[in-house]
């Protein structure tokens, strides 16, 4: 593979100088230039001809969004956003994602950070996966419409464990495709849903939050003990794996913060076997867009154990690899594009029959 030549766009002295060093530790990425504002890096893209930017989220003159604007309509070169910890940073990061970013990854505090070097792996794992998927941008644009806010108050959510669970996995892509695939459930979604996405610590209770704005379900962030109750969604907290335990009293949510699995903490795998293991026939998974392979394994054991395995398929996925990897493995009965998903999970749990099958279907 050619060198990759990236262009760091942040107004911090330190970033631009700290993020270079960071991408230098791998000898197939070049820091071609440098900006200190959207104004400065419009006027260099032409000269630089960057195949990958990282992006700072909040900057003056010219913000992210407006930065990121431009380039996906004048340049088509894939976007890194570069995201402080911060309530407005992540809204727009989230609007980011939205209007084309590849990915992003969270902004290193300083030079001795003891995350740095996990935070300059990440980016250059999101380098190399936008500069392998230069298309990737593009699909966003081409999803349906999602549906609209729910108007009414959402009922209380009864003290009734879920029978059956919906485990979903994802990465890259994951917060578009989430944020287009849950409003579609009804408030009486008759399953507890699950969600493993790759995110950092401090992004995933206000992507839970924006989340439950626009659905019908609630959708909360996971905190240890809570509930798998019907019609419910629980994302797995930054920095946590997320495990389910069946007791008398109900099915009840396990955090830790044991090692990283694949390389990542919540795992999709975790998440999956445990299902496996504590739902058996009543467990269906789904793997959804995302850079490498974690879930494709756990949800093998999910399809072993009797349960409904279904995958995202490639033209929908903004990163095929983890889907890929699953339907490589025939761990997975389906596959599906992301506008067919929803009516389709609706149809299987409203559905009186349980799925026993093990055919193969690419829609």
């Amino acid at each position: 593979m050619r060198t990759i030549r990236v262009m760091v766009v942040d107004d911090s002295a330190l970033m631009r100088k700290m993020i270079p060093q960071l991408l230098g530790a791998d000898p197939e990425l070049e820091v071609v230039g440098t900006a200190m504002d959207g104004l400065f890096a419009l006027q260099k893209i032409r000269d630089l001809r960057p195949d990958v930017i990282t992006l700072d989220v909040n900057m003056p003159r010219m913000d992210g969004i407006e930065t990121l604007e431009n380039i996906v309509r004048d340049f088509g070169i894939p976007v890194i956003m570069v995201s402080s910890l911060t309530r407005e940073d992540a809204e727009l990061t989230f609007a980011a994602l939205e209007k084309g970013a590849f990915d992003f990854v969270t902004k290193p505090q300083d030079a001795i950070s003891l995350h740095i070097q996990e935070i300059g792996r990440e980016l250059i794992e999101k380098i190399k996966g936008a500069f392998e998927n230069p298309l990737a941008r593009m699909r966003i644009k081409k999803l349906p419409e999602r549906p609209p806010a729910p108007a009414r108050a959402k009922p209380a959510i009864t003290g009734r464990s879920a029978d059956k669970v919906l485990a979903i996995g994802s990465s890259t892509g994951g917060p578009n495709a989430l944020d287009f695939l849950l409003p579609q459930f009804p408030k009486d979604f008759p399953a507890g849903i699950l969600i493993a996405q790759h995110m950092p610590e401090g992004f995933t209770e206000m992507f839970a939050q924006r989340l439950n704005k626009m659905c019908r379900i609630e959708v909360l962030e996971a905190k240890d003990g809570d509930r798998v109750a019907p019609g419910r969604a629980l994302i797995a907290p930054g920095n946590r794996h997320l495990r389910v335990r069946r007791l008398p009293m109900g099915s009840l949510v396990v955090l830790s913060s044991s090692p990283p699995v694949n390389g990542h903490r919540p795992s999709v795998d975790v998440l999956f076997r445990s299902v496996a293991q504590e739902y058996g026939m009543n467990a269906t998974a789904l793997i959804m867009t995302g850079m490498g392979a974690d879930g494709a394994d756990g949800i093998g054991e999910i399809k072993a154990g009797g349960g409904h395995a279904v995958a995202q398929d490639e033209k929908s996925c903004i990163v095929f690899g983890m889907p890929k990897a699953a339907i490589e493995r025939d761990n997975v009965h389906r596959v599906l594009s992301l506008d067919a998903l929803g009516g389709y999970l609706n149809d299987l749990f409203h559905s009186k029959e349980v799925f026993h099958g093990t055919e193969y279907h690419n829609t």
